[in-house]
């Protein structure tokens, strides 16, 4: 308690003495009065706590949101140059073997080659990886079934083909794989 304080409890105690009798129901009016300002006291106190905890949840909402945006800020961009990438193995795919030997196209096969693999590598830079599906369970989180094959060889709802890959970007599906699925031969 400071100096200031304790003359004012000693000159209020003081006063009420003096009135005596007269001083009981002002006693009792500066009580309620204290006991007031103890309620508002508290319940300031208690406003204040949650406006801190408030304040922490924002900035940590904030701080979380801002970390995935940095995390996939390349998204979109990423998505569009997959039908680049896919579009550059088709083309090469088409590509038949007798043509492949033929020394007027050597160069440029290995130049598509080579545009390919420098895709990857900046796909992969960026957190965006191919994932494999044949031989797998299917999973609809990341797996687009497009038709049933039917199969003796792999287990019904096992991947047997894949039509177009899916890659993720970090922990997230940037596109699903769009895959054939083993049925029970008939």
């Amino acid at each position: 308690m400071t100096e200031q304080t304790k003359d004012e409890n000693e000159t209020l105690a003081a006063d009420m003495a003096e009135s005596g009798a007269a001083g009981a129901g002002e006693e009792d009016a500066a009580m309620a009065r204290i006991a007031a300002l103890e309620e508002e006291l508290a319940t300031a106190q208690q406003e204040r706590l949650y406006a801190l905890a408030d304040t922490q949840n924002v900035r940590r909402r904030l701080e979380k949101e801002l970390s995935d945006a940095r995390a996939y800020a390349a998204t979109a961009f990423a998505r569009d140059l997959l039908s680049v990438a896919d579009n550059l193995s088709r083309a090469l795919e088409a590509i038949p073997v007798e043509q492949r030997e033929d020394e007027k196209l050597k160069g440029l096969i290995a130049g598509l080659e080579a545009t390919g693999r420098e895709l990857e590598s900046a796909f992969r830079k960026h957190g965006v990886e191919k994932f494999t599906s044949v031989g797998e369970a299917l999973d609809p989180n990341k797996h687009q079934a497009m038709l049933e094959v039917p199969s003796a060889d792999a287990a019904p709802g096992t991947i047997v083909h894949e039509m177009q890959s899916g890659y993720m970007i970090k922990d997230r599906l940037l596109r699903p794989a769009l895959v054939g699925v083993a049925k029970v031969a008939d």
